[in-house]
């Protein structure tokens, strides 16, 4: 029986059925991603979603969907669906749907009268090829199968219209035919593992609308293109493989290779495989770069949520290789002690105060992991020029000041990871002295004093000793709210800015923490009281006036509530990591409480994987990314965590 279960009276049900989403990945950036019912909703949606070197890496939508077409008796008996204005569904092969599975890769199971049809899919490891396996289970005879693919050639974040320039001729090759639709695109290889007839009847189908892109105010109508359809026979117990690649296949290995593939994969049998499966996901190799995909379906790789995550995705599961590897393609970005938030190798952006100081906070777990490893070889001159840029002053107007806490900030920029943008204006412009900031800056010197007298570089030793002391001397008076109990969220030219955020817990969550244990404490409570829900921390106390508790409308209405209550379940880590520091074992009940209130997740938004973010309001709903790194990855710390604490007690 599969771990991942779905309720299959309600399959039919597209109520049900939409709101639950497949997406996978392989390790050379490419995605598939759709519905359980195989309807696209997003226009990130896809079965062969790849990154072009064309297009500086960016992702393009090149086969959006596959409808089959079972023909028995001269009866068509078409299993795709599409929705088209005014709900209507064209055409309507959800209705056929008898079963899903997502164990290990997704199972749809159709009947047709006597006919018993299962498909599952999956993507090849390093290439940029998706497999669809076929299995006629069922028969009383003979039945024709019709395959019609529906073509987008679009980057994922655009929508496709019919035009003029598009290529609508095709050429065949071994069991199939190559597209290349527009000039500039790699060509487009549809074969099968069996001969099969292609009809070429070039047609346009236009209007697919992408519900989920209508209701978060996009452009949500696309045209696609169908060069044909293919045709083949089937016989009871006969399986088939469609396969759609960049390159040419070899299609008398396809089902080798298909067997191939999935014995690669991590059966979700559990919580902690499924966790494990989504985690592997988002690492990416290619090119001699090892990189971090913050998440699906839409964002790239991201500096800060690359170290943030980068503990949970890979030490939390045993695969310290994936740590250097990634880290070291990171350093090789690193300019002015800035690592870039976002953009391309060609058009990076810096705007990130904090990622330099994860990118220490990550090493110092990978030390907890691997004390023997030398880590100032390899990393020292990457730390020491993080910190110098920051002593001195960098770009955005970081600097260290005279108390020792880090400045950062201009008007009109988001620095610090509550960086959603209105109108060209901060919704939380958070300039002047972050708390989490000036957290993270103290613990990285106490780390990299660590490091530096384990390895005895005494010049570096004298040059920073001191700077300890002057934080922990300034921090508290600074950021410290009397009244409240908490930490200020900001300090802007002596001015706190007292609303109750989760930042603070970061700033008790450090190994090295210049708050004493009672603060701690007060801070738990004050977070626990105020910003604690089931799926992670709320961004602002609902007291206060700016609360926003739901994440929906349009763009700037959703980044209006962004920052302003939603939930982010990566803050999860550090309010378990300082409850457990201060309750010891007898913490383990709330946070295993967490942990495990995130298995329902699991057959929900995106299959075996965590969203990004949730409404800040009950019932706490899945937002944004359907499936999160720094989400997934701290669910993967906390777990960690109980189990290290379980063993203190044993």
């Amino acid at each position: 029986m599969s771990y991942i279960k779905f309720d299959k009276s309600q399959l039919i049900n597209l109520e049900y059925s939409l709101n639950r989403e497949i997406i996978r990945s392989n390790r050379a950036g490419s995605y598939a991603s759709m519905t359980i019912v195989g309807c696209n909703t997003r226009k990130y949606h896809g079965l062969l979603v790849c990154p072009l070197e064309q297009f500086k890496g960016e992702k393009h939508v090149l086969l959006s969907s596959l409808d089959a077409t079972i023909v028995e008796k001269d009866q068509e008996f078409n299993l795709g669906i599409h929705k088209y204005e005014g709900d209507n569904f064209v055409p309507k092969g959800h209705k056929y749907v008898r079963d899903f599975e997502a164990e290990t890769i997704a199972r749809t199971t159709y009947r047709v009268g006597s006919v018993v049809l299962v498909r599952t899919s999956l993507l090849v490891e390093r290439e940029q090829q998706i497999l669809m396996k076929y299995q006629l289970v069922e028969s009383q005879g003979p039945i024709r199968m019709r395959f019609r693919p529906f073509l987008a050639f679009r980057n994922a974040h655009t929508l496709s219209k019919s035009n003029l320039y598009a290529n609508t001729k095709v050429r065949k090759t071994a069991n199939g035919v190559v597209s290349k639709l527009y000039e500039g695109y790699p060509s487009l290889y549809m074969q099968f593992s069996k001969k099969l007839e292609y009809v070429h009847v070039p047609d346009w189908y236009y209007n697919i609308e992408y519900p989920q892109e209508m209701e978060r105010g996009y452009a949500y109508k696309e045209d696609l293109f169908v060069p044909g359809y293919f045709e083949l026979g089937m016989k009871e117990g006969e399986t088939i493989i469609f396969s759609a690649s960049t390159r040419e296949a070899a299609t008398a290995s396809l089902k080798r290779k298909y067997t191939s593939e999935l014995s690669k994969r991590i059966p979700r049998t559990s919580f902690y495989n499924s966790l494990i499966n989504s985690a592997q996901q988002f690492i990416v190799r290619q090119d001699r770069k090892t990189e971090v995909v913050a998440g699906f379906p839409w964002f790239g790789t991201w500096g800060r949520d690359t170290f943030i995550a980068l503990p949970g995705l890979t030490i939390a599961i045993r695969d310290p290789e994936s740590f250097i590897s990634v880290a070291d393609t990171m350093v090789k970005k690193l300019k002015n002690g800035l690592f870039p938030n976002m953009g391309t190798d060609d058009d990076p952006a810096f705007n990130s105060v904090d990622a330099p100081l994860w990118f220490i906070w990550a090493l110092q777990q990978f030390h907890k992991y691997n004390p023997e490893y030398d880590l100032w070889k390899r990393y020292g001159k990457h730390i020491k020029h993080i910190l110098h840029h920051f002593r001195a002053g960098t770009l955005f107007n970081i600097h260290m000041q005279e108390n020792g806490l880090i400045h950062a900030g201009e008007e009109f920029k988001a620095l610090t990871w509550m960086d959603a943008v209105v109108y060209d204006s901060p919704v939380t412009q958070r300039d002047g002295n972050p708390v989490e900031i000036s957290a993270l800056w103290y613990n990285s010197i106490r780390f990299a004093l660590e490091l530096a007298e384990k390895t005895g570089e005494k010049k570096f030793i004298d040059e920073w000793k001191d700077i300890p002391a002057m934080i922990e001397e300034s921090f508290v008076p600074v950021f410290w709210y009397e009244e409240g109990g908490y930490l200020a969220d900001c300090v802007k030219n002596g001015v706190q800015d007292i609303s109750v955020r989760p930042n603070q817990i970061i700033a008790a969550a450090m190994d090295h923490s210049p708050l004493s244990t009672e603060m701690k404490k007060s801070i738990l409570d004050v977070v626990e009281g105020e910003l604690l829900t089931p799926k992670g921390l709320r961004t602002l106390s609902p007291k206060n006036p700016l609360y926003k508790g739901i994440y929906e409308g349009k763009q700037e209405i959703r980044d209006e509530a962004y920052h302003q209550g939603t939930v982010w379940p990566w803050l999860l880590e550090h309010f378990c990591a300082t409850y457990l520091k201060i309750h010891k074992t007898t913490g383990l009940s709330l946070v295993k409480k967490l942990y495990y209130g995130f298995e329902e997740d699991m057959n929900m938004n995106g299959i075996g994987s965590v969203s990004e973010i949730y409404d800040g309001d009950p019932p706490h709903k899945g937002k944004g990314a359907i499936s999160q790194a720094w989400s997934v990855a701290a669910l993967l710390r906390i777990r960690r965590m109980i189990k290290n604490y379980s063993t203190e007690n044993e």
